[in-house]
C-alpha cells in the first residue's frame, strides 16, 4: 500500500488560473459541473426594479416564483441570448432557470412597496459589506448616453476618479452596478 496521492481528487483541466493565496490550481473532482447560477438582491417595489433591469439594462425575466404562505416573490433575470428558448411548462422552466449562468434574483417581500420609509442596506454605506454587481457592455460611451437618457443615477462616471473607463450606476434600491467595456480594461494589472 502506497501513500495516497493528494492530487487524485482533482480533475486535470486546461484552464490556466491566476495565482493568489488559497488558490489550489485544478478544481477538485467533486466540484465538476458546479456553475455559479445567481446572486440575490432584495427589492422594495417589483414594478420599479423590474422596469429598471428589463428596460434600462436589457435583462429578461426567466422565471417568477410566488410564495404566498411566506409573502414573497422571486424574480430571476438574465441577459438571455436571442436563440435561447426556455421551456414553457413550469417544472422544466425552473430546472432550466437554475442551470443558467449569470442570473440575478430579485426578492420582493410583500408590502415593502407600500412603506415610504422602507429601505434596504445597499452594502456600500457603513458598515460596508456587499459591494456591487457588474454588467459588461460593448460600448461604454453609448451605455453612459443611454443611462443619461433614462435619468439613471451615477455613483461614478467613466472620466471620474483614478479608475478611468469604469462607471458605477445605482438601481432603484440604491444597489451599485459597475459598467465595464471589456476592451477598455485589457491593460488593467498589466
Amino acid at each position: 500500500m502506497g501513500t495516497p496521492d493528494p492530487m487524485s481528487d482533482f480533475v486535470p483541466d486546461t484552464f490556466d488560473t491566476e495565482s493568489a493565496p488559497g488558490i489550489l490550481g485544478p478544481a477538485p473532482a467533486p466540484t465538476r459541473g458546479f456553475v455559479f447560477n445567481h446572486t440575490m438582491l432584495r427589492i422594495k417595489d417589483p414594478a420599479v426594479s423590474l422596469g429598471f433591469y428589463s428596460r434600462v439594462l436589457g435583462m429578461r425575466l426567466l422565471r417568477k416564483l410566488d410564495f404566498p404562505e411566506m409573502r414573497f416573490t422571486l424574480y430571476f433575470l438574465a441577459h438571455a441570448r436571442e436563440d435561447d428558448s426556455p421551456p414553457i411548462d413550469a417544472a422544466p422552466r425552473s430546472e432550466w432557470t437554475f442551470a443558467q449562468r449569470g442570473v440575478l434574483e430579485l426578492t420582493h417581500n410583500w408590502g415593502t412597496e407600500a412603506d415610504p420609509d422602507f429601505r434596504y442596506h445597499d452594502g456600500n454605506a457603513q458598515p460596508q459589506g456587499f459591494g456591487h454587481i457588474c454588467i459588461a457592455v460593448p460600448d461604454l460611451a453609448a451605455a453612459v448616453g443611454w443611462f443619461d437618457e433614462n435619468a439613471v443615477a451615477f455613483v461614478k462616471r467613466p472620466d471620474q476618479g483614478k479608475m478611468k473607463d469604469v462607471a458605477f450606476i445605482k438601481d432603484p434600491d440604491g444597489y451599485w452596478i459597475e459598467i465595464v467595456q471589456p476592451s477598455l480594461n485589457r491593460d488593467l494589472g498589466a
